[in-house]
């Protein structure tokens, strides 16, 4: 990569930035000072402009993960497993979110923080395969085997994905249906104004997200490979 195309990628990458916080100051003004106040729940309400969001920015991570680990499969290059790992890292930095978000939500709604309802056990079973994914990366090293076990582990995790959206209406429970079909819906065009933005703040913070730890990841794996072959000189020096 040329000095002048790491410039352009730099400078596109600042200029996400500060889309994404001009998004992001513009969600929060209007989700706490524009969005009516919901009747029933009451300002508990308005952590769905942030729960449900986030779930999205989960599910962008395991797709991403998912082509990151299918890409290595067939190709074998560092670039796709980076990308693999950049996608797992958004999976469980947005998951936390949701099982954060969900249970104070849940309080409110239920009297309680956790129940065992289908979509809230396979939300946490997603984000434990991904934060398994991230320990195996950490603490395993990365020789081909690793990797190939990992992508294998990241097609695994999108696998999941599809049992998460499709739990309440297959097995019931009481997680709320909000803006799917039959659900009780959002009304009120501020509210419908703040989950948009609320979507496409949380896009853009995980596209940047994924830009951000694929090159650390790839600085990451040149590095070993340096390290690797200097070792590997030094032997056949002694």
């Amino acid at each position: 990569m040329t000095a002048r195309t790491t410039g352009r990628a730099s400078s596109a990458f600042v200029g996400l930035l500060a889309v994404a916080a001009v998004c992001l100051v513009g969600t929060v003004q209007v989700i706490f000072f524009k969005a009516p106040i919901e009747a029933t729940m009451g300002i508990v309400q308005k952590v769905f402009y942030f729960h449900v969001p986030a779930a999205y920015g989960m599910y962008l991570g395991a797709t991403i993960c998912l082509v990151g680990s299918s890409g290595y499969l067939a190709r074998g290059t560092l670039r796709w497993d980076a990308l693999a790992r950049a996608g797992a890292d958004v999976a469980v930095a947005m998951g936390m979110m949701v099982m954060i978000s969900g249970p104070l939500w849940a309080s409110k709604s239920w009297g309680k923080y956790w129940d065992w309802d289908p979509r809230l056990v396979a939300s946490l079973l997603c984000l434990l395969l991904y934060v398994a994914y991230n320990v195996l990366r950490t603490f395993s090293g990365s020789n081909e085997a690793v990797r190939r076990f990992a992508a294998a582990l990241g097609i695994l995790g999108a696998a999941l994905v599809p049992m998460i959206h499709l739990s309440v209406h297959k097995w019931g429970g009481q997680h709320p249906k909000v803006i799917s079909k039959g659900g009780g819906g959002i009304h009120h065009p501020d509210m419908k104004l703040a989950l948009v933005l609320g979507f496409a703040t949380f896009t853009l913070l995980t596209v940047l997200l994924v830009w951000q730890r694929m090159k650390l990841h790839q600085a990451t794996s040149r590095f070993e490979a340096l390290e690797q072959e200097a070792f590997e000189l030094g032997v056949a020096g002694d």
